[in-house]
């Protein structure tokens, strides 16, 4: 799984952890994408990203666990790696940290933050 972002509406804000997270004025959320080459889980990925959005460390946020199983999460997304060869589309979108995360087949993690969260 992997993806690249499209430069021409989306800008870099942030590096943390060595991978760039983006921002999409118009839509106002957060953008960042995980390689089939990363050894970090996407439950990591999502984590670290969310906490640099928010500006805390990952410990403050509330636990993955309370809004999705972050073992069945890393499956889906290891399972949509497996079949690469063939054109897999899909999503997953869920609640976390006041903010509603999709997470899609070819690796792009969009952060749209609830409005009143801030």
């Amino acid at each position: 799984m992997s993806g690249t972002a499209p430069t021409d509406r989306l800008t870099p804000v942030d590096d943390d952890g060595g991978r760039t997270i983006y921002y999409h004025d118009r839509a106002g959320t957060y953008h960042v994408w995980c390689d089939e080459a990363d050894y970090e889980p996407v439950s990591l990925a999502l984590l670290v990203a969310v906490s640099s959005i928010r500006g805390v460390e990952p410990e403050e946020l509330e636990p993955l666990s309370e809004r999705i199983d972050p073992d069945a999460l890393n499956a889906l997304i290891d399972h949509w790696r497996a079949d690469r060869p063939h054109s897999v589309e899909g999503s997953i979108s869920f609640s976390f940290a006041d903010c509603t995360v999709t997470i899609s087949a070819d690796g792009e993690i969009v952060i749209d933050p609830e409005p009143s969260a801030g």
